[in-house]
């Protein structure tokens, strides 16, 4: 069982549950992810709650061909998220660990980081900074060396309890990250420097989110230029462990994203550029495509 927003011709941005493979709308319970958010705290079995709260309603219509680009004027996905700010943990596979240290020239932080008690977690996106299905993520227009990272992103409430997973695009500039570990911030944060979708599944439909398979395919002219794939076994971190960070002396009153990290990284001549595209996929959430404008 998942959830999701999607877009209706008539009346615009909706909250749905999808039910195989069908979506069944749930405005009328939920309004917002926020408030389905804080309506979950404490729910021991979600997925029996949120069926129990649905009702025997009748489905509003299919979830769609998420493999080709909706008609603007159809009813589509947007993004699952509405109001939620997007967190994320950094150095928590190997490969990253590698390529972070290679592109910082041996700094050495990178290694200290991955073995600390401490995880790096850093803020990543507002709300306004992030995009859906099929919405265009950029590049930043000063930078030369742009990746997207795919990440399994933990949705939690108001009262730091996971409810489900999304997937994320965590896009990156490795050229100005590596310049100076203290540009981090202008290497992850700007516009449409995010993307989250297709949809929310709730965490008791996922037998065991530890051994998930991650999937990148980067297109350049609709031939694949790279293609990754890792399992979220490689994470070093444990959920619970990053979620205790993260709420660590914060508030989260309409809830929030966390971003786990990659273990996916192309190799260094592999730079985005406009018109390009790209697809994560994560077994049992769906693939989120996307493709690439450059900012400015």
């Amino acid at each position: 069982m998942q959830l999701c927003r999607y877009h209706h011709p008539a009346h615009g941005a909706r909250l749905g549950v999808v039910r195989n493979g069908t979506i069944h709308d749930a405005t009328d319970i939920w309004p917002t992810l926020t408030a389905f958010l804080h309506w979950s705290i404490g729910r021991r079995n979600l997925v029996t709650d949120v069926a129990a709260a649905l009702g025997s309603r009748d489905p509003l219509a299919l979830l769609g061909d998420a493999s080709r680009p909706p008609a603007p004027d159809a009813l589509h996905l947007l993004r699952p998220t509405d109001e939620q700010e997007v967190w994320a943990a950094g150095v928590t596979y190997e490969r990253s660990r590698v390529a972070r240290e290679e592109e910082s020239a041996g700094s050495g932080i990178y290694d200290r980081v991955y073995a600390a008690a401490r995880p790096e977690i850093f803020f990543k996106a507002t709300p306004s900074r992030v995009v859906g299905p099929y919405e265009a993520v950029a590049v930043r227009s000063d930078s030369q060396w742009n990746v997207p990272e795919p990440e399994l992103a933990l949705v939690i409430n108001q009262q730091l309890e996971l409810i489900g997973f999304t997937i994320g695009n965590d896009m990156s500039s490795r050229d100005i990250e590596g310049e100076n570990p203290l540009y981090l911030p202008q290497a992850k944060v700007y516009a449409r420097c995010c993307a989250l979708g297709p949809v929310i599944t709730l965490r008791d439909a996922i037998a065991d989110p530890r051994r998930l398979m991650l999937r990148l395919t980067i297109e350049r002219g609709g031939v694949p230029i790279f293609v990754g794939e890792i399992s979220t076994a490689s994470m070093v971190r444990t959920f619970e462990d990053l979620i205790a960070y993260l709420g660590r002396d914060n508030l989260f009153p309409q809830g929030v994203v966390l971003l786990t990290g990659t273990g996916i990284v192309p190799p260094d001549e592999v730079s985005l550029d406009a018109r390009d595209a790209v697809t994560i996929a994560i077994e049992g959430i769906g693939e989120l495509h996307n493709p690439v404008v450059r900012g400015g």
